[in-house]
């Protein structure tokens, strides 16, 4: 007769989980005696930089377009495509025409725990036939004297979550610069996604993948990338970079690099 009863209760024991799993029971069932819930899941997290703003309106087109009015419609179309896929979460710098320092823009990178930084810019060239995109990351010089400012500052305290501060200054530095090379490394690597897919939808200027000294782009633990969206001084790209429907294009190409960028490279944190 034991048996009996051992054998019902299995079965009814069948159908309640079959019944919990069929009315979503799913989470019914995480709160069950040795069930732990599942960990929800952390979206990546962009952070959006429209350049310039405010008091300084960034380049200025042969037509009097102005860099800032530019960039900003294409960073607001980016944050909604990152949020809309679900995938992501954006965080734009500025929300409005606000002057904020290129200091102070990657402070605020570094304070929303960013997984990624772009900033967004209009390039103007003495070469008023020079058009396309380009891509910018943090040249090696750079990368050295910025390290070197970082570890004589109070920004060297957390770099990745170790304190620096507490740390040798031997050990801080090589802390530091273990940092910085991954940093780079991956900056490197969503540069080339983004020349990749962009490159697909709209014209890129020769050599698209560059280097150079750009202060917004120090975050010794953020992959940072500064693109330049086309060249204002180029009339005809002035009056492109104007439509919103080329806006929405640059902005679904680059939404459609950081997938692929953070494809390859899971954030770690």
């Amino acid at each position: 007769m034991e048996d009996v009863f051992r054998a019902r209760r299995r079965v009814l024991g069948f159908f309640v989980l079959a019944a919990l799993t069929a009315r979503g029971g799913a989470a019914v069932a995480a709160r069950l005696p040795g069930r732990k819930p599942p960990i929800p899941r952390r979206l990546p997290i962009v952070v959006i930089d429209p350049g310039h703003g405010g008091i300084d309106p960034g380049a200025i087109g042969p037509g009097g377009v102005y860099e800032k009015d530019i960039t900003f419609p294409v960073a607001q179309s980016l944050a909604r495509e990152l949020t809309a896929s679900g995938r992501f979460r954006a965080v734009l710098i500025r929300r409005e025409d606000e002057f904020v320092p290129l200091r102070e823009r990657v402070s605020r990178a570094r304070a929303a725990h960013g997984d990624l930084f772009l900033s967004i810019h209009a390039d103007a060239l003495p070469n008023t036939a020079l058009r396309g995109l380009s891509v910018f990351t943090l040249s090696a010089k750079a990368s050295d004297r910025e390290a070197a400012d970082l570890a004589a500052s109070e920004n060297r305290e957390i770099v990745d979550g170790v304190n620096l501060s507490r740390k040798s200054q031997l050990v801080g530095d090589v802390l530091l610069d273990l940092a910085r090379r991954q940093t780079d490394n991956l900056s490197i690597a969503l540069a080339r996604d983004v020349v990749t897919v962009l490159g697909r939808a709209v014209p890129l200027l020769e050599n698209p993948q560059r280097s150079a000294d750009f202060a917004v782009l120090t975050a010794p633990d953020i992959p940072s990338a500064l693109v330049e969206l086309g060249c204002l001084s180029n009339p005809a790209e002035e009056r492109l970079l104007q439509q919103r429907a080329y806006q929405a294009r640059l902005a679904r190409a680059l939404a459609l690099a950081i997938e692929q960028y953070f494809a390859s490279h899971p954030p770690a944190r």
